[in-house]
């Protein structure tokens, strides 16, 4: 289910559910769902409760909004960067390097541009992903099921030998390492130690979280896994 974002009929409308989205990406980003109260954000963007239930109905509907406003335009851009790397390599399948690629580098375009949430924004889908809340989970993995499919699909192209159960874990892995390195500062402080210059930079980060992903998805399998591969319906 989307959250319920009313259409910007005026420009006064507009002002107000961005002013909401704004203070409630930054508070979410902070505090995480739970620990953040509509109070709160009413109070960061300066408008009372009845906008927060006018524009957007429940604290949960509001979240949605907050992900959507940033993720939909990702994620179709991940999508058709993803159909011109196909394109481009037909009738050759993908490499991995090339399907990280796709979802890799409108993140970084994202990171890079403050208007559209930036490196917080990032990090506040990390914490998303990593969020036991049920509604959450159950949100992003409806809401973007397609885009989830087609890179799944260019996975399981590029890796023809993994049974489609071990191709799950593996990339069931890749999202959890991916959503622990946006959303937690364990790294950015490891980044900031070992290079300072690449403090807090997400594009240094991603850079260095690749070759581990793709080592992961490519290893090679157990015997159990070959024999659970092989008695596979």
């Amino acid at each position: 289910m989307r959250g319920k974002v009313i259409p910007f009929d005026t420009p006064r409308s507009a002002a107000t559910q961005e002013k909401i989205l704004d203070a409630a990406e930054a508070l979410f980003m902070e505090h995480g769902f739970e620990a953040t109260s509509l109070r709160q954000i009413t109070a960061a963007a300066g408008v009372n409760l009845a906008a927060v239930n006018y524009h957007f109905g429940s604290k949960e509907e509001l979240f949605q909004a907050v992900l959507t406003r940033r993720l939909d335009p990702m994620n179709q851009e991940r999508v058709a960067l993803l159909t011109r790397f196909e394109r481009e390599a037909a009738p050759r399948p993908l490499s991995c390097e090339k399907i990280l690629g796709a979802m890799f580098i409108p993140a970084l375009r994202l990171a890079r541009d403050p208007r559209r949430g930036g490196k917080n924004f990032l990090r506040l889908l990390g914490r998303a992903y990593a969020d036991p809340a049920p509604f959450i989970r159950h949100f992003l993995t409806e809401q973007y099921a397609v885009m989830i499919a087609r890179f799944k699909a260019a996975f399981g192209r590029a890796l023809p030998h993994l049974p489609k159960k071990e191709l799950s874990w593996r990339l069931h892995f890749v999202m959890g390492a991916l959503s622990y390195t946006l959303a937690g500062t364990d790294a950015l402080k490891l980044i900031a130690a070992l290079n300072p210059r690449d403090s807090g930079n997400d594009e240094a980060l991603l850079r260095r979280l690749a070759p581990f992903l793709i080592a992961g998805l490519k290893a090679p399998l157990s015997q159990d896994d070959e024999i659970d591969g092989e008695n596979a319906v």
